[in-house]
């Protein structure tokens, strides 16, 4: 098996890691490394999407810049390339990742304020149908 394309760290391009970062499940991803101590297996992120399209995501990412992807055996293992993006972008990395952070916090308490013990508790009815 052949390595997959990795840019150099002075050919990392802002417009490809924003293009990247402009897909929710990618955003997920991001954040899911960030907060990673060690290199995560691709596998661990199918609560998110199909194999399929993770592949399609993690490929957007490695040919931004956002993160390096080796093999071992018969696994694949990312990690984000934070050293590399802050050479290039000092402290873009940080605020994309605080952005996302804020983003996610933001959709949870939409997501509890919709749910139906939410509207039970607030004495919100249902809609009757007929």
């Amino acid at each position: 098996m052949r390595d997959p394309f990795h840019p150099s760290a002075d050919s990392i391009d802002l417009a490809a890691i924003l293009a990247a970062l402009s897909d929710p499940t990618r955003l997920t991803i991001l954040l899911r490394l960030a907060e990673a101590e060690a290199a995560i297996r691709c596998g661990d992120f199918t609560d998110l999407a199909t194999k399929s399209n993770l592949s399609y995501h993690f490929a957007k990412m490695r040919e931004a810049g956002l993160i390096s992807l080796r093999s071992e055996g018969t696994s694949r293992f990312l990690t984000l390339r934070r050293d590399d993006i802050e050479q290039q972008f000092p402290g873009l990395l940080d605020q994309l990742i605080a952005s996302a952070k804020r983003m996610e916090d933001r959709a949870r308490k939409l997501e509890s304020a919709a749910s139906p013990v939410a509207s039970k508790s607030r004495g919100v009815r249902k809609p009757v149908r007929a």
